[in-house]
């Protein structure tokens, strides 16, 4: 698991490699937390696949088992939420792109 932190670590260090100098300390505790979200994410996805998103549940034996949404899969979505609000702090640290005269003119 840590190998393929590490190579996550990597291809966001390649994305988010124009991040100002003086935002670097924060980006790259984002860049470690994304990483390892991304791989437990991408865990996660493949159990969900495999075992569905729902299981038979009951209280006893004498209940008619119900449907159940399997806990990760909400484990799953609140690590996406996690993961999506990371990546939205990484982007907005990146410096503005300034549009270009021709664009301006065009009203692009």
């Amino acid at each position: 698991m840590e190998n393929r932190v590490e190579e996550e670590v990597n291809r966001l260090r390649k994305l988010f490699k124009s991040i100002p100098k003086n935002q670097l300390d924060v980006a790259e505790g984002l860049i470690t937390q994304a990483a390892r979200l991304k791989v437990l994410l991408d865990d996660n996805w493949k159990d969900i696949l495999e075992n569905g998103e729902y299981e038979k549940f009951s209280q006893s034996e004498n209940q008619v088992p119900y449907d159940r949404k399997r806990p990760i899969v909400e484990n799953y979505d609140n690590r996406d939420k996690t993961y999506q609000s990371i990546i939205k702090q990484l982007t907005d640290l990146l410096p503005q792109s300034k549009p270009d005269r021709k664009s301006k003119l065009l009203g692009r």
